[in-house]
């Protein structure tokens, strides 16, 4: 299975949640699929969506964050990991679709294809560390801690057309959108 139905899944199970997606091809698969203005598309920041949804998930506590993220991503910046579990939000549900590629530059092998990310965050502390087939998602978002999903699939991106929004319409569209 490839990504962008992997992200076509996710997106089944939301509702009025936001959702901050990985930079380059995760982005445009999501817009093609279900645009929207709670959706936060990346660009240019490749390793930062945890660490934004993080942010709005402390920022606004009563309003629950899904990030879509690339294992390649979380891998640049493992950090991440330890700083969301130490923080903790309750409302964050990080979902990491791991392809064992850097998609959006090339399908380079990632790290990933050696390391076994939710061993990895179930070694930080998380407690609600889930494969994605094992889990309703709509159970997870509401849990009492924030979650970490993998979400295996094979490498190889869509032709999803490119975001035809600007970043600054990407981000006034979602602050309005809460």
């Amino acid at each position: 299975m490839a990504r962008y139905k992997a992200i076509y899944d996710i997106m089944g199970y939301i509702d009025e949640e936001l959702v901050i997606c990985n930079i380059g091809f995760p982005s445009r698969e999501l817009y093609e699929l279900d645009d929207r203005p709670k959706n936060f598309y990346m660009i240019g920041s490749m390793g930062l969506a945890s660490s934004i949804g993080l942010g709005l998930a402390l920022a606004k506590p009563y309003e629950d964050v899904v990030v879509i993220d690339g294992d390649g991503s979380l891998l640049m910046n493992m950090g991440s990991l330890a700083t969301v579990f130490a923080n903790n939000p309750d409302n964050l549900t990080w979902i990491v679709i791991d392809n064992g590629a850097y998609g959006s530059t090339g399908n380079q092998d990632t790290y990933a294809q050696k390391v076994d990310l939710l061993d990895v965050a179930k070694g930080v502390g998380f407690k609600n560390c889930f494969d994605f087939e094992d889990v309703n998602l709509h159970d997870v978002i509401d849990s009492d801690d924030a979650s970490f999903i993998i979400y295996r699939t094979e490498p190889g991106n869509s032709d999803a057309p490119i975001i035809d929004l600007d970043p600054i319409t990407i981000k006034e569209r979602f602050m309005a959108s809460f």
